[in-house]
């Protein structure tokens, strides 16, 4: 099959030959024509599958078929519960509607409101948004939402994670009822499905790969090791392996401080991406990770949700992940577009009951291999980590009740503030 099959104009398919693209991947194939067609679309795929692309192509070639307003109120909302994320959308949509007379923008927190404003203001037919940034306008009287043709939730799993889920339903409210929506999700847990009951109408259901399965072209192993000798082999594996660039996930965001630490002791470049990093220093460093400046990024599994890492050949799971879900995602940063990749897991006793829940998720058995002089002691404990090590204190916070909606906090603390123009509530995620 070819673009050209799914129906799109020649705009697009000249766009699209210009990247270099000539056959669409399967979630393309599946989605472009009914979101073409008007309707709602409920689709779940993996990262690296071309997903973008797959809401991104037809929303262009609707907006760009319908009626062009003088004053381009916003036509399209996309939701997306990171600035990277948000970010590489938005760059995905111009490469694609550079034929076309189409603007598009981004705003999300944790970075001085005006410059977005400015955009707005100038009129632009797509809006790419973080939920607290997009509400922080609103409530501003800077933004409307009355002209929405589209509206997409992308990462919904994720979004729900992050507890936007509140954020979501005040921005429905504002939105026209007449839309057509989309929700793509990696997952579709009972939540995500009850979140889309209530915004999709009767929507084509869209799968590009089983649900929580891993790709055929990551390569996994498992390597058991005494907890207190992880940071000595992950440095061992990569001087010795002469690894050029390994994404590592921790569990924590001092977990990834104190690891990035020990790396650079080691001499190795590397650098951490977490919530408490201000948006500088988080660009700075997947810039200086794309361009091989650095060869570790140790980051933590919302801050790495949605970075777009072409040709990623290794990701190492410093720790298990407590959701076996955020396995699946995590390994997905590696073995994209048909490269194949490499994910590695330090397992230490006390992640017995974690690496059971992952396997179960997975359907595999995954292998393991033991590295001499890193072996656990075999009468090391199982018992699992405490909850004070889990969720709570992953990269992010659970929600605290409140009545007022203008007190945000900047980082992941939900105590009361003056309101900012620079902050989106879980912007540093």
């Amino acid at each position: 099959m070819s673009f050209y099959s799914l129906g799109l104009s020649d705009a697009l398919l000249k766009a699209i030959s210009k990247k270099g693209y000539t056959t669409p991947s399967p979630i393309q194939q599946k989605a472009i024509p009914p979101i073409l067609e008007g309707k709602d679309v409920l689709a779940s795929a993996q990262t690296g599958t071309g997903k973008t692309a797959g809401f991104t192509l037809p929303i262009l070639q609707i907006l760009s078929q319908g009626q062009q307003l003088r004053q381009r109120p916003i036509r399209a909302l996309i939701l997306t519960p990171t600035r990277e994320l948000a970010a590489q959308i938005l760059a995905n949509i111009k490469e694609y509607s550079v034929f076309l007379d189409l603007k598009s923008t981004v705003i999300f927190g944790g970075v001085n409101q005006n410059p977005q404003v400015t955009q707005l203001r100038q009129g632009v037919d797509i809006l790419v948004a973080t939920p607290g940034r997009l509400i922080d306008l609103q409530n501003q009287g800077l933004i409307s939402l009355a002209k929405v043709e589209i509206l997409v939730l992308d990462e919904a799993d994720r979004m729900l994670d992050m507890g936007f889920v509140r954020d979501i339903e005040r921005i429905i409210k504002v939105l026209p009822t007449k839309r057509q929506n989309l929700m793509f999700s990696a997952t579709f847990s009972t939540d995500i499905k009850k979140l889309a009951m209530g915004i999709l109408h009767h929507p084509v259901h869209v799968e590009a790969t089983p649900e929580n399965t891993t790709v055929d072209a990551i390569t996994q192993i498992i390597y058991p090791v005494a907890k207190e000798k992880k940071t000595e082999l992950i440095i061992k594996l990569i001087t010795e392996g002469n690894w050029k660039q390994i994404l590592v996930f921790t569990r924590t965001k001092q977990g990834a401080n104190k690891l990035t630490e020990s790396m650079i002791s080691a001499g190795i470049k590397a650098a951490a991406i977490h919530g408490n990093k201000g948006q500088g220093a988080r660009t700075k460093a997947l810039a200086g990770f794309k361009d091989g400046s650095l060869t570790a990024l140790v980051a933590t599994d919302i801050a790495a949700r949605g970075l777009d890492i072409p040709l990623l050949p290794h990701v190492v799971n410093f720790e298990l992940p407590n959701i076996p879900e955020d396995y699946v995602h995590r390994i997905g940063r590696t073995g994209r577009a048909g490269a194949n990749g490499e994910a590695i897991s330090l397992f230490s006793p006390d992640e017995t009951v974690f690496l059971r829940d992952i396997e179960k998720l997975v359907g595999l058995n995954l292998p393991k291999e033991n590295i001499k002089g890193f072996e656990p002691d075999p009468n090391a404990s199982k018992e699992p980590i405490k909850q004070g090590q889990g969720r709570q204190q992953r990269d992010s916070t659970p929600r605290k009740p409140k009545t007022d909606t203008t007190n945000r906090s900047s980082n992941n603390s939900f105590g009361p503030r003056r309101p900012s123009q620079n902050n989106d509530r879980r912007s540093n995620r």
